[in-house]
């Protein structure tokens, strides 16, 4: 069962929402909020499988909300406004519902929310799930070789296929990747440790690639390195 939460000042819309939920086996709405301050409250204490989240409320903008939120929530924003989609995207939201929606666009949200969390759940710790192309693919961590940031983009560089590119940002990135195994070497360069050939002048080899590393980030790189 997925245990999801809302949050909306409108109150019509939440019970949009409430109804949409009630027709999906699998799924169950916990609690809604109107006021996204005792949402946040409640979700440090009880986590939630999925989120479905406004955009433009008045007390705290769901952008704000979801940048807040330290879980890993997925998130489905809602919202009137359609300038806010890629923003919504840029932070990882698995999906985006432009009001009004019917109930097939929500059903469609949530069986891309279904498959994330399945993904998510039987490959931890050997995939990583990503939209790409408002799809969802499953990339093998231990197939990385390094990933280089692209102003918005990420260039995910592998040893088995072309890279691919995600919009995704260097810290949602790494949020996804075991912290024991990746680290940030640069502003631009997340890499494997595993994957190290060799470290010189602030030159980090792998294979035949050289990784720069930046001066915030070498003490903690060195940390590691040596471990």
């Amino acid at each position: 069962m997925i245990k999801a939460v809302a949050v909306d000042d409108e109150l019509p819309s939440l019970e949009i929402i409430k109804d949409f939920c009630e027709r999906i086996p699998g799924l169950s709405l916990e609690k809604t909020f109107n006021k996204p301050t005792l949402a946040l409250q409640y979700l440090k204490q009880t986590p939630a499988d999925l989120l479905f989240l406004d955009i433009n409320m008045p007390a705290l903008n769901g952008l704000e909300f979801s940048r807040i939120l330290a879980s890993k929530t997925n998130i489905i924003f809602t919202t009137a406004y359609s300038e806010y989609a890629v923003e919504g995207f840029n932070l990882n939201a698995v999906d985006y519902l432009l009001k009004p929606f019917t109930f097939q666009r929500f059903q469609q949200a949530i069986e891309k929310a279904m498959l994330f969390i399945k993904n998510a759940e039987t490959n931890a710790s050997s995939f990583i799930t990503l939209r790409i192309n408002y799809g969802l693919v499953n990339v093998s961590i231990d197939s990385i070789l390094f990933i280089e940031g692209l102003d918005d983009y990420l260039k995910i560089h592998l040893s088995d296929q072309k890279p691919i590119v995600v919009r995704m940002t260097m810290k949602a990135m790494l949020e996804k990747l075991p912290a024991d195994k990746f680290i940030r070497v640069h502003r631009s360069f997340i890499i494997p440790l595993s994957r190290i050939s060799s470290v010189r002048n602030k030159i980090i080899r792998i294979g035949h690639e050289e990784i720069p590393l930046g001066s915030s980030y070498e003490e903690s790189f060195i940390k590691a390195f040596k471990k």
